[in-house]
């Protein structure tokens, strides 16, 4: 039995994913905008954004099974956030002086690959540090302080512009997105850095089998194909509440690629009826879309708390069906919003969905897995998020340019309608762990 653990003790070792949200943040609602300026259309923007769910799928679940097999000076799986976050700095400092539009889309790949090297092993570190009582609130803490990083992301070029930064950079990008790429670089490091020296992981439970196990597939090309092997096999072998969560993991994200990738645009041309993009409406509207981002990121930290004590009165599944619910309604909203005021009161329940969408399916889920598999188990889940943006980037072109005629706000509001489905979805899974579902939690910890 694993001892439970302080809630400073939780704190530390959920820091990292501040920084981590904050390079997500950044990149969530500023891609758009510079793949923009750089001079693409909007039917390109979603090929444009091929990146993050491509090396998702391919980065997930390999470091997961790799982190499986690591125990070093660093432990298990911090070796992988410190990689990942060195990587994701470059990264950050260099995308906003991208000037030209394949080197911005390279930049992307290389940051969503460094990205996604330091998140799967968070997810896997809360499963291997907490016990299954403390579980949700840990999963919840992530919640928390990826809410605090994406509303200091999303919010900096806002605040940058009431400081009086003015002007744009040779290729067009406002200094105001530049400077705030620079810091959510150093935010990068800095948060995980912290998690890595505060926070320590336990040895494998054998450690002499462990070791045994490892010594049969010695060198990478050894390493490299027992984790070919072992992936395809995780995936046949999932169990029976990780299959159904798959269906409510592809219509949650399916919806939230569409906003993520649209709403920016959206804000831009629908609210603040820009004529094109040199307008210096244009630059307002995507601003104002990244408070609108900054907004539903304080409420989810604001409720990140409040959903497990609702869990327990209820169920998870019923906290996340109305989220999921709320968030979908407050997308669909949108169509009848022409007012900047307005429409940051619209993604209060946008919060509340990303609260719940950070936290419930993965304490859920931990509570299904083995143990020495949550690594490659945490990575295979990832499927079914990259998945549906994967055919997103490659099927809303044409959608988009034939269909909506390049209107962004009807694939916001497609978003909506995706997570709607999600929420009624949510009936079908079966939470075999939720008999266990911890008392009261909170500061009392």
């Amino acid at each position: 039995m694993k001892p439970r653990l302080s809630l400073w003790q939780i704190w530390n070792m959920n820091f990292g994913f501040l920084g981590i949200q904050f390079g997500w943040g950044l990149q969530l609602a500023n891609m758009s905008a510079i793949y923009t300026k750089l001079g693409a259309d909007p039917d390109k923007i979603p090929i444009l954004w091929l990146a993050g769910p491509m090396t998702g799928l391919l980065v997930q679940p390999f470091i997961g099974a790799m982190s499986d097999r690591t125990w070093n000076r660093l432990g298990r799986r911090r070796p992988y956030f410190l990689t990942g976050a060195i990587l994701s700095s470059i990264a950050l400092c260099l995308m906003p002086d991208s000037p030209y539009l394949w080197y911005a889309a390279s930049l992307l790949w290389i940051l969503d690959a460094s990205i996604n090297i330091s998140m799967e092993p968070f997810r896997a570190f809360v499963a291997d540090k907490l016990n299954r009582e403390q579980r949700t609130f840990g999963f919840i803490m992530q919640s928390f302080f990826i809410g605090i990083g994406a509303t200091m992301a999303n919010a900096l070029p806002r605040i940058f512009r009431e400081m009086g930064v003015t002007g744009v950079s040779a290729n067009g990008i406002p200094l105001t997105v530049q400077y705030s790429f620079r810091i959510g670089a150093a935010m990068f490091l800095i948060c995980v850095l912290w998690t890595v020296f505060t926070s320590k992981e336990y040895p494998p439970e054998d450690l002499e089998e462990f070791n045994r196990e490892r010594a049969k597939h010695k060198g990478l090309p050894g390493l490299i194909k027992e984790i070919c092997a072992e992936i395809p096999q995780a995936v046949r072998d999932m169990p029976k509440t990780m299959k159904q969560l798959a269906f409510v993991q592809i219509f949650t994200w399916l919806g939230l690629f569409c906003m993520w990738l649209y709403f920016g645009l959206m804000c831009a041309y629908h609210v603040f009826k820009a004529p094109d993009m040199r307008s210096e409406l244009f630059d307002r509207g995507v601003e104002w879309a990244g408070w609108c981002f900054a907004v539903y990121s304080i409420v989810c930290f604001l409720v990140a708390f409040i959903l497990p004590k609702i869990a327990t009165a209820t169920s998870r599944k019923t906290v996340h069906f109305v989220s999921l619910l709320l968030g979908g309604l407050s997308l669909l909203s949108i169509y009848w919003i022409t007012d900047a005021n307005t429409l940051q009161w619209a993604m209060i329940g946008v919060g509340i969905a990303w609260a719940s969408i950070l936290s419930m399916p993965y304490a859920i889920l931990s509570t299904a897995l083995p143990a020495n598999r949550m690594g490659v188990y945490m990575g295979v889940f990832n499927f079914f998020i990259v998945i549906p943006e994967i055919l997103a980037s490659i099927l809303l072109q044409p959608i988009v340019k034939h269909v909506f005629h390049n209107n962004p706000l009807y694939v916001v509001m497609m978003g909506g309608a995706s997570m709607v489905i999600a929420a009624f979805l949510v009936f079908g899974v079966e939470d075999v762990g939720g008999k266990e579902l911890e008392e009261a939690q909170g500061a009392g910890h």
